[in-house]
């Protein structure tokens, strides 16, 4: 179960990042409110999920989610570039934070 929380918490990131752009310094209402709620339910989440998982692979995962996601929604959504190695950075990402979940059981 912390792995699960631990991964919609990555998805939260991505979110609040990506409200954090869009709230152009704060600047916008709307998008200032959905991050702050938005990250206050990741950094909860985060939290309760390291209760039972080891620091460094669970803040990896929970960064490296937020990271692939907000990178691909800035790609598709935001105008950022794109590039090759940019998604194979990306596809790194994957592998790692899968790489780092099947590990995760092991001492």
């Amino acid at each position: 179960m912390a792995w699960l929380v631990l991964i919609v918490s990555g998805v939260l990131e991505a979110g609040w990042a990506v409200a954090l752009k869009l709230s152009d310094g704060f600047s916008r209402l709307w998008p200032t409110v959905t991050f702050a709620v938005l990250a206050t339910a990741s950094f909860g989440g985060l939290a309760w999920a390291m209760k039972q998982l080891p620091a460094g692979p669970a803040y990896a995962v929970w960064t490296g989610i937020g990271a692939a996601i907000t990178a691909v929604i800035g790609m598709v959504w935001l105008g950022d570039g794109v590039s090759v190695l940019k998604v194979v950075s990306i596809l790194l990402i994957i592998g790692g934070v899968v790489g780092l979940q099947l590990a995760g059981g092991a001492h």
